[in-house]
């Protein structure tokens, strides 16, 4: 090794040779040291390992075929691309209709937009409200050319401002004349006060522009956000008024050409509260809001906007995913309810040149986070110019499976917060997205106008748009702060396997357990990055204590977790004996976590409760070798459960094959007792069926259970681990581990006595 390094540095072999050699040094001095002092000597530096190959199984080698449609949520009527009948009155699930019992509007609302089915002809580009599958529509339509959303809102509206007047008298109007608190600015209410603005900026987008969608005048319409206004109470009329004019624009629009259909997409913003930053600086684990808030926000916003006539749901200028996942919930609810197959669009903010949003995600670990809930399209608005915008966008162009957008600022603000790129600067700005055959839609945030979108779309029309990848083999994508494909793992050693951090769990570590029931959580902070740094691809957290509230502990931990960069850049895994711990914590997380975990020994129905829950929350899942009979000990018991486990799983409750994590159990040999002397092989060959017969599904294991009878001598307890590992993972395809990683041994690096003791 020694030979090696010297090689590196004397001939610039790697770029790592310096800094190789100077890791040597450190060593070489810290040896002398420890013999000066009679110390115990330090480990020597691992050095570089070759990547070793995976374990490959039949579904590995499935070449990849063409998409014809972005991937579908799985509900039945997603899945048969059924229309939706535009019939909201038949739609009578009790949470829904007691948002409309609470309705504000002076009148009874039109809630059903469904057109005879002779309106136009049977064809595309035609389309019937009704008779027409959206979803299909939006897939011919993306796939034919660069279809153009709309413009600036806000913009257009201080447009008008300049030219007419729209003070606060205009704002509140007949409605709100004797209104308790000031409502200038708040633009989403001149849907009910000043219709005639709106409708007209929606025409505008239509007939000078060229849009085929539009965005409805709903940004801050919900609950949280119109409470800066002490309007909560009129969140159903807003949005429902803000999508009615929508409906009536794009109607008018398209009865002049019927072959340009347009369509009306409900926008749900951020809000002005956000899940994953803390409001205080003193205190990391406080929050102003609370996912299930969000969720409810955002529940009533849904409903007021398809009660208006909405045709597609936009979560977007996505500065939090956290808040953008409870969005994505609150929509999954609904569609759940109503049964209806609504078109989810998601777009994201990246707030600067770091390419991340504002609670520090990549945009790769954005689109990770969000993909479990379908969305027809996925892109990114605001915050940048179309030219600052340009590497973010490749990178998505690269990894998304659905259709992609963009729209864009016209570049950044002026000193006045004003935007100078003219609509010829604009529509050249975006040209590098179409040369590349980025895009499937496009369109403008702040500072765009008719005719910048007018000018963009003229651009756009001599480019083909983006392709949708190709479908290959589905892999497990986890993300914190940023992404990471399991199946593209390999560890410090080399190994096509990913480490779970091990010792932010109680029951892995007496120093955490001890932080914990003291409170100090700043420390245990401290823990959970140096295993990050010892090269935990995944933090296990779990703390399981009788003695400790567990529900209260798992929240703080999570909340404060997320704000630590270097501990919330990898994904974390959340553990509990309790499945509302788990839960709790869950809804924390932006990014995709792993829960750990469920099994069949709460019974089938509670099972496939607990799973159904957590393929709304997007995770991925770890699933014990249990029944209502006990925990799988043998060989034949351990795959028995996990296919009984897998068929419920995938068949019923439609959750992703690739998001399952069996741990068929990994019990502690060595201990003497003759029962207990097969136990590792059981687990080794379990692990080769169980993959074999279970496609896409992970392995994992808490491997100190292993050697639990060698406790107190960790030479041997992790030379133990070093082998199992190295057969279980290469020859069987053992993916995960729960381990120490700091101080695994790699196989190779075993002295051949001890191997042969451990074999």
């Amino acid at each position: 090794d020694m030979k090696l390094l010297c090689e590196n540095l004397v001939f610039n072999k790697t770029p790592e040779a310096t800094d190789d050699m100077l890791e040597r040094t450190a060593y070489e001095r810290a040896c002398i040291d420890a013999k000066k002092k009679g110390l115990s000597m330090p480990r020597k530096p691992r050095g570089k390992f070759p990547n070793l190959p995976r374990k490959q199984f039949a579904y590995d080698n499935v070449q990849p075929k063409p998409a014809t449609e972005p991937p579908l949520p799985t509900s039945e009527a997603a899945q048969n691309h059924t229309p939706n009948p535009y019939r909201n009155s038949n739609i009578t699930h009790e949470k829904i209709a007691a948002i409309r019992a609470k309705a504000t509007n002076p009148t009874p609302p039109k809630i059903d937009h469904c057109q005879p089915s002779d309106t136009y002809p049977e064809s595309f580009p035609h389309f019937v409200r009704g008779r027409d599958s959206l979803r299909e529509y939006i897939t011919s339509l993306f796939t034919s050319r660069i279809a153009m959303y709309d413009g600036a809102m806000g913009t257009m509206i201080q447009n008008y401002a300049k030219k007419n007047k729209l003070e606060e008298e205009e704002y509140r109007g007949e409605r709100f004349k004797d209104w308790k608190c000031n409502t200038k600015g708040n633009n989403d209410q001149l849907s009910i006060t000043q219709p005639h603005i709106i409708k007209g900026i929606y025409k505008e987008y239509l007939e000078v522009g060229g849009s085929d969608l539009i965005g409805t005048n709903t940004f801050s319409s919900t609950t949280i956000a119109m409470g800066d206004y002490e309007m909560e109470d009129y969140v159903y009329e807003l949005n429902y008024e803000g999508a009615r004019l929508a409906r009536e624009a794009c109607d008018e629009v398209t009865a002049k050409d019927p072959t340009k259909p347009r369509f009306v997409v409900g926008a749900i913003g951020p809000t002005n509260r956000t899940g994953s930053i803390s409001p205080s600086v003193e205190d990391p684990s406080a929050r102003n809001v609370t996912f299930d808030e969000l969720v409810d926000a955002y529940f009533e916003q849904v409903v007021g906007l398809m009660d208006g006539g909405a045709d597609i749901l936009m979560v977007e200028t996505i500065f939090d995913t956290l808040n953008a996942k409870a969005a994505l919930y609150a929509i999954g609810e609904y569609l759940e309810f109503s049964g209806l197959d609504i078109p989810v669009f998601v777009s994201g903010t990246l707030v600067d040149q770091s390419g991340r949003t504002l609670s520090g995600q990549t945009g790769e670990a954005f689109y990770a986070s969000i993909r479990h809930a379908k969305p027809m399209c996925v892109g990114l608005n605001c915050a940048l110019g179309a030219k600052h915008m340009t590497p973010f966008v490749e990178k998505l162009s690269k990894c998304v499976e659905c259709f992609l957008h963009v729209y864009s600022n016209a570049g950044l603000p002026n000193a006045m917060g004003g935007y100078d790129e003219s609509p010829d600067d604009m529509a050249q700005a975006n040209k590098v997205f179409f040369e590349n055959g980025w895009l499937n839609m496009v369109g403008g945030c702040c500072g765009s106008t008719p005719p910048h979108i007018k000018a963009i779309r003229e651009m756009s029309e001599s480019y083909k748009p983006r392709k949708l990848p190709d479908v290959g083999r589905p892999k497990m994508w986890l993300s914190g702060l940023e992404d990471l494909k399991v199946e593209d793992v390999h560890n410090h050693l080399g190994l096509p396997f990913l480490n779970v951090g091990e010792r932010c769990n109680i029951s892995g570590s007496l120093r955490f357990k001890k932080l914990m029931m003291s409170g100090d959580y700043g420390t245990a902070m401290d823990i959970a990055k140096k295993q990050v740094e010892d090269g935990a691809h995944v933090i296990d957290i779990n703390v399981d204590d009788g003695m400790l509230d567990g529900l209260a502990a798992m929240q703080k931990f999570v909340k404060i977790a997320v704000t630590e960069p270097e501990v919330s850049k990898v994904p974390f895994m959340l553990d509990a004996s309790k499945f509302e711990i788990v839960l709790a914590g869950l809804k924390w997380c932006q990014g995709k976590c792993i829960v750990n975990s469920i099994s069949l020994k709460v019974g089938e129905e509670l099972f496939k409760e607990q799973a159904t829950l957590l393929k709304k929350h997007g995770c991925a899942v770890v699933v014990m070798a249990f029944d209502e009979e006990g925990q799988a000990a043998t060989e034949e018991e351990k795959v028995r459960i996990c296919k009984r486990s897998y068929d419920i799983l995938v068949n019923e409750v439609k959750f992703p094959p690739e998001d399952i994590i069996f741990d068929p159990n990994v019990l502690t040999i060595g201990t003497g007792m003759e029962e207990h002397a097969n136990y590792g092989v059981d687990f080794i060959n379990a692990t080769k069926t169980i993959k074999e017969i279970c496609p896409y599904v992970k392995i994992s294991g808490g491997i100190s259970n292993l050697s639990f009878g060698f406790r107190g001598v960790m030479k041997i307890r992790e030379s133990i681990h070093s082998v199992f590992l190295h057969h279980a993972i290469l020859e069987s395809g053992m993916d995960v581990g729960i381990v120490n990683a700091h101080e695994m041994i790699a196989y190779d690096d075993l002295e051949e006595d001890m191997k042969l003791l451990c074999e």
